[in-house]
């Protein structure tokens, strides 16, 4: 089997007094019984080198001993046998199971016959003689352009927004994803919320119009500005104002 469960827990509770070799032994140890199924070879030897420690025989020897049994066939592991076990009554119970909906279909007439093998493969849940698909979902494809539904979304939704260069964005992404993170089952609902959690954009001073020219209902405000200097100043002195005059003759 390539899979079980390990309770973190319940393994440190029993081996807390274990050294760090013993540990790494113990459980490689664990994986090699339960990847083979079968008892570990008596050989020490050959037990150090099927688990890549063979400096550390006396280790190997310690964990064995303590938690393994020793047997005509081998070293065995109790806890390990009863989870073997378990797994392969599941397995057992769900080929049964299978292989009962099965027959019932090709009774009825529902699918068109096909070898017992498969019946524990890609089983889907009949109703009223009538298969139901499951629906797992598609990629976007590479062709696929903004349509007007989409675009009308995004200028209701987000105004502040330009639709097709939101939509390039959202489609280099996806495309992009590996495997099934590139798949959805809604691709529509999935540019909905794209749009809606797209960052408030940040205005390019560059792009803003500043006005220079004040309205028709306002009074340029340096003209005031000069009116009001004029009014504070000191009035010109006669004998100077004379020598001006003088001069401009």
């Amino acid at each position: 089997m390539h899979y079980f469960q390990f309770n973190i827990g319940d393994y440190q509770s029993h081996t807390a007094h274990l050294s760090d070799i013993e540990d790494l032994a113990y459980r490689r140890l664990l994986d090699w019984y339960y990847l083979h199924e079968s008892p570990i070879p008596l050989d020490l030897n050959e037990v150090s080198r099927q688990i890549r420690m063979r400096p550390h025989s006396d280790c190997i020897a310690s964990v064995l001993n303590e938690y393994f049994s020793h047997t005509s066939d081998g070293w065995i592991h109790h806890r390990a046998n009863k989870e073997i076990a378990k797994v392969g009554e599941k397995s057992e119970k769900a080929s049964e199971s299978a292989k009962a909906r099965w027959n019932k279909v090709k009774d009825a007439n529902a699918l068109p016959t096909q070898s017992d093998s498969n019946a524990t493969h890609n089983t889907l849940p009949i109703t009223h003689n009538t298969v139901v698909k499951q629906n797992r979902g598609s990629r976007l494809q590479a062709d696929f352009c903004l349509t007007d539904d989409w675009k009308e979304f995004c200028r209701t939704e987000r105004s502040d927004l330009d639709p097709q260069k939101v939509f390039d964005g959202f489609k280099d992404y996806w495309i992009a994803k590996p495997g099934q993170q590139g798949v959805k089952l809604d691709w529509l609902a999935t540019w909905r919320n794209w749009v809606r959690n797209q960052k408030q954009g940040v205005v390019n001073k560059a792009d803003q119009v500043f006005t220079t020219v004040p309205s028709r209902f306002e009074r340029d405000p340096a003209l005031v500005a000069v009116e009001q200097k004029l009014k504070e100043a000191v009035p010109m002195p006669p004998e100077i104002r004379e020598y001006m005059a003088r001069l401009h003759k």
